[in-house]
């Protein structure tokens, strides 16, 4: 079982810069892959970008080039930097992970970005 708490979200004007944290309850260091999933009103959730336990990352074609997710293990964090934001990346933002099968979300941390 884990605890997921994303902080970090904010408003912020298009062309901006924010960096969201995911920080778990326990140790992040053997779960295979985290991930950061996105739900704007009145539409699907999804995903934004994963870190692997290895480090291989994958991000959604929407956000590439403009957001790189990165994992501390010692601090049971992980973090999606998102740069030259746009008002189409409004949504709320949840942090993901696989526990032995289980899957578990955060309460999500609301980005605006305005134009």
């Amino acid at each position: 079982q884990v605890q997921l708490v994303e902080s970090g979200g904010g408003l912020v004007q298009a062309g901006g810069s924010l960096r969201l944290s995911c920080a778990a309850s326990r140790s992040i260091f053997s779960l295979n892959a985290m991930g950061w999933y996105r739900q704007a009103p009145g539409k699907q959730r999804e995903l934004v970008a994963i870190i692997r336990r290895s480090g291989p990352t994958s991000y959604a074609d929407s956000v590439k080039g403009r957001s790189t997710i990165s994992r501390d293990n010692d601090m049971n964090t992980v973090y999606l930097q998102m740069n030259s934001l746009k008002p189409e990346d409004t949504a709320v933002y949840y942090c993901n992970a696989n526990v032995l099968g289980t899957t578990y979300w955060g309460q999500g941390t609301q980005v605006t970005v305005s134009s």
